[in-house]
């Protein structure tokens, strides 16, 4: 929620009062001056949101439970080979995971960066 509470602020209310002033309706405001001004937030919510669902476990295993070839993922697939004592399956899943992560972590940043230099 941060990402999208920050892009939202971040658009002020000046585009707002232009958009006022240009008779534009509530609804044309939010969709073609608001979202666009937050599109990098929105990208960066819906990119964490992501990323949280892919390492989630707890919810995963009580909702869908962990059915081989059905609703396994990641984190239930770890916890598996653990339980079953396959350590080095484990290990080859959990750095796949923390990769992937250190992946989406740059590309926000890089977002993030690409996002500051144009509106600063």
């Amino acid at each position: 929620m941060q990402p999208l509470q920050h892009a939202f602020e971040g658009v002020g209310r000046r585009p707002l009062e232009v958009a006022a002033t240009l008779r534009a309706g509530p609804l044309d405001t939010f969709f073609h001056v608001v979202l666009p001004l937050a599109r990098g937030g929105i990208v960066q919510a819906a990119v964490l949101s992501f990323a949280h669902t892919v390492g989630e476990f707890g919810v995963v295993l009580m909702i869908g439970g962990n059915i081989p070839e059905r609703t396994r993922v990641v984190s239930t697939q770890i916890y598996g080979h653990v339980e079953a004592l396959e350590y080095t399956q484990a290990h080859w899943l959990s750095a796949g995971m923390l990769l992937f992560s250190l992946l989406v972590l740059l590309a926000l940043a890089r977002l993030n960066r690409r996002s500051v230099r144009v509106l600063g």
